[in-house]
C-alpha cells in the first residue's frame, strides 16, 4: 500500500484532470471523449481522499458505494478489489463512472471539497471498472441457493439492469423482457457513442447474463403480454422500468415538415442503429448542414453533439433561458462549447418554416428576459416584444422533455398514475398499488438520471426481496 499523506498534505494534490481527445478533432469522430485516467493518475487521485470518519459522500451516493473503501484499495494497488467493492452495492460501476452527475452527489459533500476541488470520485470509479473488464478479473459474485420465485423486469435501463442484479444474487428467477432489439434502454438509444460506448453496456448486460438473468428482447410488455398475464404465466413479482419515452413537442406551426425529430427519435437512429455509421448501416438520418436542437438538458448536448459529428457546419443550441438555468452538466456544456457548438440563449423558437417540398428551411425565434420564478424555481423566460428574427436550418431536433411511456398503465389495470401519467408509488418500498407490482425510474419521476433510477431500484429490489420471503414463499 501507498504510504498515506497526513491530511494537510493530501489537501494540496491538485485534482488530476482526465486526458480527452482534441476538441476539433473529436467534434468529427463518435470516439469517447474522455480517454480514463491513467494508473499514476488514479493513485495520486486516491491520496487526496481523507477517509472521513462521517463518510459524507456515501451518504451522497444513491446506490450506497462504499465509496472511501474502494478507493483505499486503489491505494493498495488492488484495482479488481476496488471494483468489485463498488459492485457491492452498484451494478454498474463503468456506465455510473461515466454519466452520473457525481458533482452534484457524492463529489459536491467531499470534504476536500469544502476548501478545494472535490476528489474525482467519477473518475476513479470508470478507472478500476475499466480496469477490470480490461484484464479480464471480473469475478462473478456469489448467488444464493434458488429460491424458485419468478421475477419480470418490465424494461432493461439503469433501473431494470440494477434489481435484477440484486435480486439474482438473492437466488431470484429474473427475466428481463426489452421492447428493444439490444438490452440497456436509455443507456443504449439515448446517449450517444462520445459518451458511453456502447460495448460498455453490453458487458454489463453480459454480466447479468452470467449471474443468471434471462434476457429478452424485442418484447413490447402491454402489447404482447400484459401485466396481468406475466402473473399467470407464474411470475411472483413484477417490475416496472419503462422510462419516460413519450417525447414532448412545442405544439407550434410547421412542427410537422421534413427535418423536424424528436430527440428520442434522432439519438436512436444514430445510438442503437447505427446510422452515424453511414453506408454500414441500413437506417436512415438525415444530414443537416444548419442543425438547431432546442433546449438546454444532456439530450440537447447529446443532440446537438450527435449532429456536429454528423457533418453539420453550423450546429446550434437554441434555448429560453440564461446558462444559468440550464439543466445539463456542466462537464456537457463545456465539452459542447470546446468543439464548436454555438449557443443562442433566452431564445425561444414560435414557427418553421418550410420549402416547396415540405423541407424545413427555416425558423422564427423571438427573444426572451427572465421574469419571476416559475414552479419549477427557475425564473420565467417572458418574450421580449418585436425581438423576432429569422434563422436558417434545415435540421430541427426537438429535446424539451419527455414524458412517461403510456403503454402499460394503460394496460394495467388497478395500477394509479398521477397527472402527468407517471406510476405513483410508495417511495420507501417503489410498490405500486398493485400487489406485486413495483416500479421506478423516469416511469415514476419522470426524466432523471442514471444514477437515480438505479437508486430506485435499490430500494424496490430489497422491498421485493421481503415481499416474495415473506408473502409469496411462506
Amino acid at each position: 500500500m501507498i504510504k498515506k499523506l497526513k491530511p494537510k498534505e493530501r489537501m494540496k494534490i491538485p485534482r488530476a484532470i482526465m486526458p480527452e481527445q482534441d476538441p476539433q478533432v473529436r467534434n468529427r469522430n463518435f470516439d469517447e471523449v474522455p480517454c480514463g485516467l491513467t494508473e499514476e493518475q488514479a493513485l495520486t487521485e486516491a491520496m487526496r481522499c481523507l477517509d472521513c470518519p462521517k463518510q459524507p459522500c456515501v451518504a451522497g451516493c444513491p446506490v450506497e458505494v462504499d465509496i472511501p473503501g474502494f478507493i483505499n484499495l486503489i491505494l493498495e494497488k488492488d484495482f479488481a478489489g476496488a471494483a468489485r467493492r463498488i459492485k457491492a452495492t452498484n451494478s454498474l460501476p463503468a456506465i455510473c463512472g461515466r454519466v452520473c452527475p457525481q458533482e452534484e452527489q457524492c463529489e459536491q459533500v467531499c470534504i476536500v471539497g469544502k476548501k478545494h476541488k472535490p476528489v474525482a470520485i467519477g473518475h476513479l470509479e470508470r478507472f478500476v471498472a475499466d480496469y477490470e473488464r480490461d484484464n479480464d478479473l471480473v469475478q462473478l459474485p456469489e448467488i444464493a441457493p434458488p429460491t424458485g420465485l419468478k421475477v419480470a423486469i418490465v424494461g432493461s435501463g439503469p433501473s431494470g439492469l440494477t434489481v435484477a442484479g440484486d435480486l439474482v444474487k438473492l437466488g431470484h428467477d429474473v427475466t428481463i423482457f426489452e421492447a428493444l432489439h439490444k438490452p440497456g434502454g436509455v443507456l443504449v438509444y439515448g446517449i450517444p457513442e462520445f459518451r458511453l460506448p456502447k460495448a460498455i453496456v453490453q458487458a454489463e448486460c453480459d454480466v447479468l447474463a452470467q449471474m443468471g438473468v434471462k434476457f429478452q428482447n424485442s418484447t413490447v410488455i402491454g402489447k404482447l403480454d400484459t401485466v396481468d398475464e406475466l402473473f399467470e404465466q407464474g411470475f411472483d413479482a413484477v417490475f416496472i422500468g419503462t422510462g419516460a419515452g413519450l417525447p414532448n413537442f412545442m405544439g407550434i406551426e410547421g412542427e410537422n415538415l421534413i427535418g423536424i425529430y424528436s430527440a428520442n427519435e434522432y439519438l436512436t437512429r444514430s445510438n442503437l442503429m447505427g446510422a452515424f455509421k453511414g453506408e454500414e448501416t441500413d437506417t436512415p438520418i438525415i444530414h443537416g448542414n444548419n442543425v438547431a436542437v432546442l433546449g438546454g438538458g444532456n439530450t440537447a448536448m447529446d443532440s446537438v453533439r450527435t449532429g456536429l459529428r454528423l457533418g453539420a457546419e453550423n450546429a446550434y443550441i437554441v434555448y429560453r433561458r440564461s446558462e444559468v438555468e440550464m439543466p445539463a452538466r456542466i462537464e456537457e456544456i463545456h465539452h459542447a462549447k470546446a468543439e464548436g457548438i454555438q449557443f443562442h440563449l433566452l431564445t425561444n423558437p414560435i414557427r418553421f418554416i418550410g420549402d416547396e417540398n415540405g423541407k424545413v428551411k427555416a425558423m422564427e425565434l423571438i427573444k426572451m428576459e427572465l421574469g419571476e420564478p416559475d414552479a419549477s424555481g427557475r425564473r420565467r423566460p417572458v418574450p421580449i416584444e418585436g425581438s423576432n428574427y429569422i434563422m436558417e436550418v434545415d435540421l430541427v431536433v426537438v429535446a424539451i422533455g419527455n414524458s412517461s411511456n403510456p403503454l402499460v398503465q394503460a394496460t394495467t389495470p388497478g395500477l394509479d398514475t398521477n397527472k402527468w401519467g407517471n406510476i405513483t408509488v410508495n417511495e420507501e418500498t417503489m410498490e405500486t398499488s398493485r400487489k406485486g407490482v413495483y416500479a421506478g425510474g423516469d416511469i415514476v419521476t419522470g426524466g432523471a438520471t442514471v444514477i437515480l433510477a438505479a437508486g430506485a431500484g435499490k430500494v424496490a429490489a430489497r422491498a421485493m426481496h421481503k415481499y416474495l420471503m415473506e408473502e409469496i414463499k411462506k
